[in-house]
């Protein structure tokens, strides 16, 4: 009888991913600040739902020049 593979909860790439609060503590100790208008942007996402590509889109759009 062939050996059946468990799911161990990773993803296939062998990432992780760190939420935000756990991020904004490394940013820190990295001497990284969110300014008001990022922390804004981020909470509006949030409240809107919005999937992690329209958020990246929002992003884009704030400092697309022109």
């Amino acid at each position: 009888m062939p050996k059946q593979k468990r799911q161990t909860g990773k993803t296939d790439k062998g990432g992780f991913v760190v939420g935000r609060a756990s991020f904004a503590k490394i940013s820190a100790v990295e001497g990284i600040r969110l300014k008001p208008a990022m922390t804004k942007r981020a909470a509006e996402a949030t409240a809107k739902g919005l999937s992690a590509e329209e958020y990246r889109r929002t992003i884009l759009r704030s400092y697309r020049k022109g």
